[in-house]
C-alpha cells in the first residue's frame, strides 16, 4: 500500500546501498545498506548491515568502499538482511541521493525475496537541483559542504552516506520552510518538487505559501 499522498517529508526513511557493480542487471548485488529513520524531522532509529552477494568483489570495490573480501566472507547473505530492512522500514516512503541507482537494487534485492516495496521512493539529489539551483555540483559531499552541514565520517560506507544524506534532506525542508514559509510540508509537494522544471519552482512554492 502506497504511503506517499498522507506522509510528511520529514517522516521517512533515508537509505544506501553499496554494491558489487553499477547495475544488477548484469548480475551485481548489494555488500551493503545503511539507513536512518527520520520522525518529525528528527533521526529516531538507524539499521546498518554487510550483506555477503555470494561472490567475491574486485579490487576497486574494496578500495572505494573499505569493504573487503574477508569482511563479506562472514556477513549474512543479502536475502535474509533485506527481510530484516523489509520489516524496518514498514509502509515508509523512502529517500535516497540519486535515488533511481538505489531503487534499482533495493527492488531487485526485494523481488529475490519476493517482498513487495510498499512506500514511494524519492531523490535527493533532484530535490537538491531546485531547492541549492546554485551549488555547482550535486554531489553528495559537495552538497554536505555548501550547507555548511558538519560531517567527520567516510563517504561510500553506507550508514554514513544515509546519515549525511539525512541531515541535507532536513536542511532542504527547512530552507523551503524559511524561504516560503511552509510547513508541514507533505512528502507529495516534495515529489511535485523534484518533477518541476527548475525555473517553475519559485513559483509553484510562492503559490502554494500563498494558498496557505
Amino acid at each position: 500500500m502506497k504511503t506517499m499522498n498522507n506522509s510528511r517529508a520529514d517522516s521517512l526513511i533515508i537509505f544506501d546501498f553499496e554494491t558489487t557493480g553499477l547495475s544488477p542487471n548484469q548480475g551485481d548485488r548489494t555488500i551493503e545498506i545503511g539507513a536512518v529513520k527520520l520522525e518529525q524531522g528528527e533521526i529516531s532509529d538507524s539499521f546498518q548491515a554487510l550483506m555477503n552477494p555470494g561472490m567475491r568483489i574486485n579490487s576497486f570495490i574494496e578500495g572505494y568502499t573499505g569493504i573487503t573480501n574477508d569482511m563479506l566472507a562472514s556477513a549474512a547473505p543479502c536475502s535474509d538482511v533485506m527481510i530484516e530492512f523489509y520489516r524496518f522500514m514498514g509502509n515508509s516512503n523512502l529517500i535516497a541521493h540519486n535515488a533511481s541507482f538505489d531503487k534499482r537494487f533495493l527492488e531487485s534485492e526485494f523481488a529475490r525475496c519476493a517482498l513487495p516495496l510498499n512506500g514511494d521512493v524519492g531523490c535527493s539529489l533532484l530535490l537538491a537541483k531546485r531547492v541549492f539551483q546554485d551549488a555547482g555540483s550535486y554531489k553528495l559531499s559537495h552538497l554536505i559542504e555548501y550547507a555548511n552541514i558538519a560531517g567527520s565520517g567516510d563517504y561510500h560506507r553506507a550508514l554514513y552516506d544515509a546519515e549525511m544524506t539525512a541531515k541535507l534532506w532536513l536542511a532542504m525542508l527547512e530552507h523551503i520552510q524559511e524561504a516560503y514559509g511552509i510547513f508541514d510540508i507533505p512528502y507529495a509537494l516534495i515529489k511535485k518538487l523534484t518533477k518541476t522544471p527548475k525555473k517553475s519552482v519559485a513559483a509553484l512554492l510562492q503559490k502554494i505559501s500563498e494558498e496557505a
